[in-house]
Formats: structure tokens, C-alpha cells, sequence
């Protein structure tokens, strides 16, 4: 049986794809938007548009950080500054391909603002994929692939487990003052392993990123383990579980990192536990990363990504469904420095509180401190950023 999930932002964007609807039927409101439910004040749309797929099922959705942010900078000399901004804006499309209903393709959109020196974008907002992957799943027994421009491992289970603001930070191995040693996605195969008590995805990728050129021979082994320690996992707001995980990158030839026009073998290892009970949720981790490269660099010089550090964060939650959240974290992270060179610390401390309204809106408030140590050579600013945001999931 044919069926599709289709809003009128899908049929915007994407125009008149095919389909044949079956017993779909649309409601409209006064305000004109349009439903797949009847309800009061909503109208039966009798011609609703033609539309067509090979897929089985489409799937839309989207999720946007919509926010303002001003910047007051401890160093006079900095001007503070001031935005409105639209940290992300997803539109994402799953088709329904095989037999299996949990394989599909799976194409995810994202707004992005250009630098103001890019060529013809001038800082405009503009439109790039960050995932366009096909789901294979259990190939294996407890055992899918991912093969495209897939997730890498590490990234979304943080994300989803422990560090639950991603509209407000990057979490510490992403965020660029802290370790900034990876981003969220990359072309390659990602396997994904699920049981009771242990997950595990590992793949070989690019090992540049997804908006990343590749412009080396090498490769990026990464990988996560998880131990669900008492057999469960997820959903913060309803479970109660306590994971540790070991997760990590072998990155052979990687450009992002290097201090020259070469190529350096970044590796790093990580390590993480969560506790989280609907109430309340605690969770930290420790990072290092190494330069492996004996001959990418000048005399004397490191990866920009060599170091170590470590986060904690936490949040407490309250009311009848847990809307009301205040949440704290704290990074710290240590470049590597030449030989004889004094170290000095990245600092990051965050603080805030969200309320989440319903299923589709989250208001979050938030401070951001970022107290850096002083670098020889340089005057690294110290600052304090005022955030508001409302994430849109829909």
C-alpha cells in the first residue's frame, strides 16, 4: 500500500513529485496550513495535488536553531558584537526502498551561512547536504550500514545521550574552542551494532568531514563502543541508564589539522560515561589526541589538533513532563606546544535553562564564558556570549 507523510513546506521545496496518495486525505485550516487529521476548524481538501513516488513511504521532517547571541569581548580592543542567527535549518527526506521497513535512503539538507570573502555568496544563507546515505538494515545479525555521506560515530550518540544543547554548543571534540578535531559527518560505510547491553559503530571514511574537501590519499578509521551498563539506553526525559564508552579516530594523511601545506596522521581517543535519570543527568569525558607524522610539519611544530582535555556537563529537569530544565558545562582543553614552549588552556563554561513547550519547541537561555589562558604571541580574547535560542523539530 502506497503511503506518504507530506507537509506543505515538503511540496514548497521540492515541488510535484509524483504519487499516488491512495486514501490520504488533507485538511486545511483558516490560516491555510494543512494537516492529514481532521479536527475542528479544519476543511477537507477535495483536489488535494497529485503525487508520486517509486518509494513505498516518504518521510519528511526538519529541525531548526533559530537565536540571538551577543558577544561582550574582555579585551577593549575587540568590538562586541551582535546577531540573529539561524545555527541550523534542517529538511530531511527518508524513502522507503526495500522490503525491510527500517532501510530506506535518507537525504538530510541544511542551511548554512556563508563567510562574506566566499565568492558569489557574499554571506548569504545557503543550501548543503549533510547526509545522503543508504540504511542498510541487519545485514548482520544486530548489525545495519550506513554507505554515503553517513554519520560519524562518535557525534550523534553525544548528542542525543548526554549533551543534549546542541543548539547553543558543538559538543568538545567539535567545538571550535575546545578541541576542534572533528565534525559530525563524512563520506564512507559506517557500521552500526545494536543489543541490549552494547552498541558499536565503526567505519572507514574520508577523514576530512563533510564540508571538507579530500585532497589526500588517506583514510579515517573511527569507531565508538558502548556498554549500556544496565541494559537500557536513551530517551533522557523517560529512562533511567548509565553508559561507558571508548571512542576514537585513526586519521591517515589528514590536511584539516596540519600546520603546512602537508599532511599530518591525527589520532585520538576518547573516553565517556553518562548516568541519566528522568530527573537529572551527569556525564564526562576525556579526549587526546596525537600527531603522528614524522615529516609533515616544519622543525619543531605540532598539529593543530594535538592535546588533550576533558567536559563534564549536567542538567536537572522538573515538572510533569520534565519541561523545565537548568543545565551547566565545562570544557577544558590543552594544545600541544612546541618544545620549550609554555602550555596554555582552552577554557569553556556554559550555563542555562530551557523550557520545553511541546514536542516541536524547546526555548533555551544561556551563557557562554570563554576564559582562554594567554598564548605567547598572540592576545586571545576572553569573552562572554548571551544566548537565546528556540529549537523547531518537527
Amino acid at each position: 500500500m502506497k503511503k506518504i507523510v507530506l507537509s506543505a513546506l515538503a511540496a514548497l521545496t521540492l515541488g510535484s513529485v509524483a504519487a499516488n496518495a491512495g486514501a490520504l486525505k488533507l485538511y486545511q485550516d483558516a490560516n491555510g496550513q494543512v494537516f492529514t487529521q481532521a479536527a475542528e476548524g479544519r476543511t477537507l481538501i477535495k483536489t488535494p495535488t497529485s503525487v508520486f513516488s517509486h518509494a513505498d513511504k516518504l518521510k519528511f521532517d526538519g529541525q531548526a536553531f533559530i537565536g540571538y547571541k551577543y558577544t561582550d569581548y574582555a579585551n577593549s580592543a575587540t568590538q562586541d558584537t551582535q546577531d540573529f542567527e539561524v545555527r541550523r535549518g534542517y529538511f530531511q527526506l527518508k524513502a522507503y526502498l526495500l522490503d525491510d521497513p527500517k532501510s530506506y535512503y535518507r537525504i538530510t539538507m541544511d542551511l548554512t551561512r556563508e563567510k562574506s570573502t566566499t565568492a558569489n555568496t557574499n554571506g548569504s544563507m545557503i543550501v548543503r547536504a549533510k547526509y545522503a546515505y543508504l540504511n542498510l538494515h541487519d545485514v548482520v545479525t544486530a548489525t545495519s550500514l550506513e554507505i554515503g555521506l553517513a554519520h560519524r560515530p562518535w557525534h550523534d550518540y553525544e548528542e542525543h545521550n548526554s549533551w543534549l544543547y546542541r543548539s547553543t554548543s558543538e559538543i568538545l571534540i567539535e567545538n571550535g574552542n575546545s578541541a576542534h578535531i572533528s565534525s559530525s559527518a563524512d563520506f564512507g560505510v559506517m557500521a552500526k551494532t545494536r543489543t541490549k547491553y552494547f552498541d558499536a559503530d565503526y567505519g572507514v571514511f574520508n577523514g576530512e568531514g563533510y564540508h571538507s574537501a579530500q585532497t589526500s590519499n588517506g583514510m579515517s578509521l573511527e569507531w565508538r563502543f558502548t556498554g549500556h551498563l544496565l541494559g537500557t539506553k536513551g530517551h533522557p526525559d523517560k529512562n533511567t541508564y548509565l553508559d561507558a564508552s571508548f571512542f576514537g579516530q585513526l586519521n591517515q594523511k589528514h590536511s584539516l589539522n596540519s600546520v603546512t601545506n602537508k599532511y599530518d596522521d591525527l589520532d585520538f581517543y576518547g573516553f565517556h560515561t553518562v548516568y541519566n535519570m528522568p530527573a537529572f543527568l551527569i556525564s564526562g569525558q576525556y579526549v587526546t589526541s596525537t600527531d603522528t607524522s614524522t615529516n609533515s610539519s616544519a622543525t619543531g611544530a605540532v598539529s593543530k589538533g594535538s592535546g588533550d582535555g576533558y567536559s563534564f556537563n549536567v542538567e536537572g529537569r522538573i515538572g510533569e513532563e520534565h519541561q523545565y530544565k537548568a543545565f551547566a558545562r565545562a570544557d577544558k582543553w590543552t594544545p600541544d606546544v612546541v618544545s620549550g614552549a609554555k602550555k596554555y588552556a582552552k577554557n569553556t563554561y556554559i550555563g542555562g535553562i530551557a523550557w520545553k513547550q511541546n514536542r516541536n519547541v524547546e526555548w533555551v537561555a544561556n551563557v557562554t564564558v570563554n576564559d582562554n589562558e594567554h598564548k605567547a604571541g598572540t592576545a586571545t580574547p576572553k569573552s562572554t556570549a548571551y544566548m537565546l535560542t528556540t529549537q523547531i523539530d518537527f
